[in-house]
């Protein structure tokens, strides 16, 4: 009821137009990763980016469904990254509790990221909050070595694992 609430496909539900959308997206990306794990591109095949130049252009909705439909894969599971760190919305729009993430695991090398994931009640997805805003300056962490180290972490052990990440504009 939730996720039906929120405008979302519902993963074991009556097939709509939306749900067959994203399957078709989902398909298409899936294949692409396999096709650069084959290529040797390692953890980087896994991962997914959901960005456009300008707010509320909708990718949220999309890397959130995109989600969803990934972890409906009977052998795949999903982790969805919260990286919208001035605008935070996938636990509230899930219905999760907020609480350390993505950031936090970047600015604090003690934490690790795996101990920041939330589980959900949909089988196959689970979810890596922003976590603490710290500045301005926050997603120049992502791109340090730390960021690396991070971004390796949640696939490691994991070659199922597809990441998809909600990017600020």
């Amino acid at each position: 009821q939730w996720l039906r609430d929120q405008g979302l496909i519902l993963p074991e539900g009556a097939v709509t137009g939306l749900l067959e959308e994203f399957r078709i997206v989902k398909r298409q990306l899936l294949v692409n990763a396999s096709d650069l794990r084959r290529q040797g591109s390692g953890a980087a095949a896994q991962r997914i980016l959901v960005s456009s130049p300008h707010p509320n252009e909708g990718k949220t909705y999309c890397a959130v469904n995109l989600a969803l439909s990934i972890a409906a894969e009977m052998e795949s599971e999903v982790l969805l990254v919260d990286a919208d760190f001035a605008k935070p919305s996938i636990p509230a729009m899930l219905g999760l509790p907020d609480g350390p993430g993505l950031m936090d695991a970047l600015t604090d090398p003690a934490r690790d990221p795996v101990d920041l994931v939330l589980g959900t009640d949909i089988p196959g997805l689970w979810v890596l909050p922003a976590g603490t805003s710290t500045t301005n300056a926050d997603t120049e962490y992502l791109g340090s070595s730390r960021g690396a180290q991070v971004l390796d972490r949640l696939t490691e052990g994991a070659p199922h694992r597809i990441v998809v990440f909600d990017s600020p504009p």
